[in-house]
C-alpha cells in the first residue's frame, strides 16, 4: 500500500490513538504512515462494545432478579472474566464463581468483599448495590 492510500476512516478511537502502518513513500521505500482508522476496525469495534454493553445489561438485569451478586455485574462491567477476576482477587476461579450466588454473597466476610472492592476500585458499599 502506498503512503497516500493507508486508510483514514473515522473511528471511535481517532481522537485517542492511531495506528502505524508501513507503507511504500513516492521513492518506493517503506516508511511509517499514520491512519486514524479503518471501517472494517470500526465495524469490529462497534460490534464488540456492544456486545459488552449487552453482557454489562444482562448481568445488572440478573442482580436486580437475584438470581446473580453484584461481583458478577462489577466484572462485566470492569471488562473481566472470571479467569482475570479471580487472578486479581487472589481465588480459585470455582471460588469466585461460588460467590456469584447471592445467597453465598450475603454471608461474605467483609474481608473477601474488601478484596472485590479493591479489585473493582469500589467501596464495599457500592459493592453491594448496584445503581439500578
Amino acid at each position: 500500500m502506498k503512503t497516500n492510500e493507508v486508510p483514514q476512516d473515522k473511528s471511535h478511537l481517532e481522537s485517542v490513538s492511531r495506528e502505524v502502518y508501513y507503507a511504500v513513500d513516492e521513492n518506493g521505500k517503506y516508511t511509517k504512515a499514520l491512519s486514524s482508522g479503518w471501517d472494517a476496525k470500526t465495524i469490529a469495534l462497534d460490534n464488540t462494545l456492544d456486545e459488552i454493553k449487552r453482557r454489562i445489561e444482562d448481568a445488572k438485569t440478573r442482580v436486580l432478579e437475584n438470581k446473580t451478586s453484584p461481583i458478577e455485574y462489577y466484572m462485566e462491567l470492569h471488562k473481566m472474566d472470571l479467569q482475570v477476576l479471580s487472578s486479581y482477587a487472589g481465588m480459585w476461579q470455582w471460588r469466585v464463581k461460588r460467590h456469584f450466588k447471592p445467597s453465598i454473597f450475603k454471608k461474605l466476610s467483609t474481608k473477601t468483599l474488601q478484596k472485590y472492592a479493591d479489585v473493582f476500585e469500589i467501596t464495599i458499599d457500592e459493592l453491594k448495590y448496584i445503581p439500578s
